[in-house]
């Protein structure tokens, strides 16, 4: 609790002096034993004993470790910010790498050849997925979304259509249960798979026709996977603009 690693017991008194510390960190080293008293309806006593709960003789001693542990708070935000921003620079970096340029080359020969785009995903793939279905749709091609992989409406689409069709996989790990199960079962059809995710070593990359790989480090709070999905929103956008912009090239040329 607080710059304390353990939890002590406090009673309803303590309870509301915290309260108050908690509702302004920052200001609470520039206030009086006295003013922090009246702004949570105790006493300058009851503010003395709180203080030594924290292992501290006095308020002006509460004071200087709070502090301490308020710039460590916010030094951590700092770091996990540079980390993050840091992470976003390195994907940009290697996305002038030839091996990635490459994967981006043959998908985009890849979908030059095709009439429908399917893009699926789970989660929070799932709206980078509608998001990609809009963007290529808007862009070049006819693009829909699958709204629940679980559902296998791929059953019902012809081996003609299939062999127009590429879909679009999304996993940031590689491995959700929902897009490794639906690609198992298109492997019966004739549609070509271009997965996006963030490992090269996943299932999904080995499943693909052709996988583009990210490499960002997955972030989770508690069960919730809030990883970044930039990466994948940018290889979305590049694939639609370089497949707009080689299918005018060749319209231009044909004429």
């Amino acid at each position: 609790m607080l710059f304390l690693d353990y939890q002590p017991e406090l009673n309803e008194t303590d309870i509301e002096i915290y309260k108050v510390i908690l509702s302004d960190l920052n200001q609470i080293s520039k206030i009086s034993v006295r003013e922090l008293a009246d702004k949570s309806h105790t006493s300058t006593a009851s503010v003395l004993r709180f203080c030594k709960k924290f292992r501290c003789t006095g308020f002006s001693e509460f004071k200087v470790y709070l502090s301490a542990y308020v710039d460590s708070l916010t030094e951590e935000k700092k770091v996990k910010t540079l980390d993050f921003e840091s992470e976003l620079l390195n994907f940009l970096a290697r996305t002038q790498d030839k091996f990635f340029e490459e994967k981006i080359d043959e998908a985009v020969h890849l979908l030059m050849e095709k009439e429908l785009i399917v893009f699926v995903g789970v989660g929070s793939s799932n709206i980078v997925a509608e998001y990609g279905a809009l963007y290529f749709s808007s862009l070049f091609n006819m693009a829909i979304r699958i709204e629940d992989p679980s559902n296998y409406p791929i059953n019902y689409v012809s081996s003609e259509l299939a062999k127009k069709m590429c879909v679009v996989a999304l996993s940031v790990s590689g491995e959700t249960t929902e897009i490794i199960n639906y690609l198992n079962h298109l492997n019966l059809s004739e549609s070509s798979v271009i997965g996006v995710t963030s490992s090269y070593n996943s299932t999904l990359s080995r499943l693909v026709d052709i996988a583009i790989t990210y490499n960002i480090s997955l972030e989770k709070i508690n069960e919730a996977d809030i990883t970044t999905q930039i990466p994948a929103m940018y290889i979305i956008e590049k694939l639609a603009k370089t497949v707009r912009n080689k299918k005018a090239s060749t319209n231009e040329y044909d004429c």
